[in-house]
């Protein structure tokens, strides 16, 4: 018996390390940006759309969006993204 391995390529839109340089999108069932000025101020991680996780410290409007968070985001709000 043998196994094969196969290599797939990474398809993801960032590499992790990119991650830093987007303003990154945060879904809440209440007010997205509440809580992100809650997690900020008290010191709390929040979660993105595509999955990263930090405390939020930096103006978010100096950086363009995250590719992977707005593909999501428009997927939710049913605008596809397929192209």
């Amino acid at each position: 018996m043998s196994t094969r391995t196969d290599e797939r390529p990474d398809l993801r839109t960032t590499d992790p390390s990119d991650q830093e340089r987007f303003a990154h999108i945060v879904y809440s069932k209440g007010n997205a940006q509440a809580l992100i000025t809650e997690a900020s101020v008290l010191g709390f991680p929040v979660e993105a759309l595509c999955g990263k996780r930090w405390v939020p410290s930096r103006d978010p409007k100096r950086f363009p969006v995250c590719p992977e968070c707005k593909e999501i985001a428009d997927a939710l709000r049913g605008r596809g993204g397929a192209g």
